[in-house]
């Protein structure tokens, strides 16, 4: 599966999402875009875009995206608060549905 990082998410995320192809927003050349132009340039690229933005499903029009949007909801978007949240994730990855979000919670 195909994964998108935001930039606010630490790059060494990365490391714990195998053996899913991941990659970041800077890696791609998109920093500093806002969620809106991020997940049209996403969209037909990537299958999933993560994030830690919690207000993205109320603010973007999902449905018209070819792509899941999976919100991270942990304590801070550290490497170490973010660990909580990767097993879940995880499992849900083959379940996600696109043009849809589904929230990650840490524990």
């Amino acid at each position: 599966m195909r994964l998108l990082l935001d930039e606010s998410l630490p790059k060494k995320l990365k490391s714990l999402l195998s053996p899913h192809d991941v990659r970041t927003v800077p890696e791609m050349g998109w920093a500093a875009k806002k969620n809106g132009e991020l997940l049209k340039l996403a969209d037909g690229r990537f299958d999933v875009f993560c994030d830690c933005d919690q207000k993205i499903p109320k603010q973007q029009n999902l449905s018209k995206f070819a792509l899941a949007v999976v919100v991270l909801a942990a304590r801070s978007n550290r490497l170490q608060d973010l660990r909580s949240p990767v097993p879940e994730l995880l499992q849900i990855l083959p379940q996600v549905r696109q043009g849809q979000a589904q929230v990650v919670a840490g524990k």
